[in-house]
């Protein structure tokens, strides 16, 4: 059976493609009254040293579709 999130909840995990600096730490998926989103959180350090999430949602990426007819002449 598959994970199914629970309403208005989430789920963060490390994530395991950061090449860069400003990539998030932990990356994952929630959702909030049902409208599902993509959570981004970043290590930080408060000016008081204290030790912190810096965490940004968006929408779901949904890859393009192609339109079957919008292949071309030259398709292959």
């Amino acid at each position: 059976m598959a994970y199914e999130e629970k309403p208005d909840s989430g789920v963060l995990f490390p994530n395991s493609r950061k090449q860069k600096d400003t990539h998030p730490d932990y990356t994952g998926r929630g959702n909030y009254g049902g409208v599902e989103f993509e959570i981004s959180a970043w290590k930080r350090v408060s000016p008081s040293g204290q030790p912190r999430l810096s965490i940004a949602f968006k929408k779901p990426y949904v890859k393009p579709s192609r339109p079957a007819d919008d292949i071309g002449d030259n398709w292959w």
